[in-house]
């Protein structure tokens, strides 16, 4: 409520300097309205200009862009921030009109345009600093973008606010404090909105300081600990050992949170960003971690994954150490990394994401068939047994379409779909796969015999760039697969059950993960 008082002081005391007549304020407002009369009386042309600029730059212009980016963030499924740059627009349209009514200050004498209405305050300064302050200030801070693109967001809106307002003054249709109080009519919508929905700017990058610092301590940053307990197998010593570590570097009593059969993450992933959390950490299986990265997509929230399952895929292509002591302390001493994600959708599958592959065919059905006492027994050679089994697998006909190319068509045992490359055993399915290129890598495999398997291991674990009609690879933003007949299909390891198609799409940047520092 404090913070809610103080957005809305700039705003009170513009209005009651306006008001009550402060002179300083009341002479600068005469000076300039004399001035801007004057010059445009004889400089037709600047005020052609302005009138331009005007029309481009007026509140409805502003609405409509902040419309377009609302329903963009709708579409990414960032539900809460859609609603709430849709009720900072209504309130600044809605506030606009009540002042007005309320003050009914008469326009400059002199004005170079005809308009209507009443003068404070200026809609024009008041709607492009709501665009400004949600699209340069609020929305990246709470999304986590990096400095420099909130940089680049924040620089040309800044701008926009300043030709908005200065068009106002120029065509000598309000005075500046019309302006001034529009900015600070601006700046209380953005507090109370921001406030009222939890958006707090800042909030992720807070950092327990040292008496060193000069400036005392701050509140000790949080964590969140999503846990899937049939992975864990001492779970009283885990959350002991996590405890201490975090313990150690300052953070508060972290949120404890357990998965179920019902729900492999998504729950506790969404109790982890009302938490506030600084850090997410997520010990479970492929499918765990992904269902929890999935989540936290776009949060500028940092997940750090420590290794509890069977294949722990995205742990070993982020370099991450699958002993529990090591990798707590290069997680918790580590850095952020911003790494892509990719929304898949299927048959009978609903819109998902996953981080490290997708597959469809014999990949999947090993996934499948894999035997879960064994996988329990002896890890991630458990899979080997199941590709045993399925080393036959009957090939499927697969049309493929690679961004906008013509679809090609193959006869294949396996299509699979990654962002990052390497599987157990440091076996390189998708050598040139980078967790943060904005590019999809895709294997098809496609041996006729099984005694041409020998041919593609080789040319797997030699990272052979050759194509030929048993491996090839490929590159794209997008990347639609369509089986003439249903067969197994897999997500980060997990089956999904058989279908016919799989289309998978980049999302550059969507995660924020806690990786180990370069060394």
């Amino acid at each position: 409520m404090l913070t809610v008082v103080l957005g809305a002081l700039p705003f009170t005391v513009v209005t009651l300097l306006v008001f009550k007549h402060w002179p300083p304020l009341a002479r600068w407002d005469q000076s300039v309205a004399a001035k801007s009369g004057a010059y445009g009386a004889t400089h037709e042309g600047v005020v052609d200009f302005w009138q331009v600029v005007g029309v481009v730059a007026q509140p409805w212009t502003t609405r409509a862009v902040i419309l377009v980016v609302a329903a963009y963030l709708w579409h990414r499924r960032a539900r809460l921030l859609t609603i709430w740059l849709l009720t900072s627009a209504a309130a600044e349209l809605a506030l606009v009109q009540a002042v007005k009514a309320i003050f009914e200050r008469d326009r400059p004498v002199h004005m170079l345009v005809e308009t209507t209405g009443f003068s404070y305050v200026s809609g024009h300064a008041t709607a492009a600093f709501v665009l400004a302050g949600a699209l340069g200030v609020v929305l990246p801070s709470v999304r986590g973008w990096r400095r420099r693109f909130r940089l680049l967001v924040l620089l040309p809106v800044v701008i926009v606010v300043w030709i908005a307002s200065a068009d106002r003054i120029v065509l000598n249709v309000h005075y500046v404090s019309d302006v001034l109080g529009g900015w600070a009519l601006g700046l209380a919508i953005l507090t109370a909105t921001s406030i009222g929905f939890g958006l707090r700017p800042g909030l992720r990058r807070r950092r327990r300081r040292t008496p060193s610092d000069g400036e005392g301590t701050t509140a000790p940053p949080r964590a969140a600990v999503i846990v899937n307990p049939i992975k864990v197998g001492d779970g009283v010593a885990f959350r002991r050992k996590v405890t201490r570590a975090l313990a150690v570097r300052g953070y508060e009593e972290p949120l404890w949170l357990e998965t179920r059969v019902d729900d492999a993450g998504q729950a506790m992933a969404k109790q982890a960003i009302e938490h506030d959390s600084d850090l997410v950490l997520v010990a479970g299986g492929d499918g765990t971690v992904r269902v929890v990265c999935a989540t936290l997509a776009h949060t500028g929230i940092p997940v750090g994954v420590i290794p509890a399952g069977t294949g722990n895929l995205l742990a070993r292509n982020l370099h991450i150490p699958l002993d529990l002591d090591d990798a707590l302390e290069r997680i918790l001493e580590g850095r952020d990394r911003r790494i892509d994600l990719v929304r898949v959708q299927g048959d009978d599958l609903d819109t998902d994401r996953f981080a490290v592959m997708a597959g469809l065919g014999l990949d999947a059905a090993i996934m499948s068939d894999a035997p879960p006492h064994l996988k329990k027994q002896i890890g991630w050679t458990a899979y080997l047994v199941s590709a045993a089994k399925n080393v036959n697998h009957p090939s499927v006909r697969v049309t493929i379409t690679l961004d906008d190319a013509e679809p090609i068509e193959r006869r294949v045992r396996t299509v699979v779909v990654g962002n990052v490359g390497m599987l157990q055993a440091n076996i390189p399915l998708l050598p040139d796969a980078r967790p943060d290129d904005g590019l999809l890598d895709v294997v098809v495999i496609a041996p006729r015999r099984v005694t041409q398997w020998p041919i593609v291991l080789w040319r797997l674990m030699t990272r052979t760039n050759r194509s030929d009609m048993y491996l090839e690879r490929f590159t794209g933003h997008k990347v639609e697969i369509h089986a003439a007949v249903d067969v197994q299909r897999q997500l980060d390891g997990d089956p999904i059950g058989p279908g016919r198609y799989l289309t998978t799409e980049i999302e550059p940047g969507a995660l924020t993960a806690r990786v180990p520092k370069r060394r």
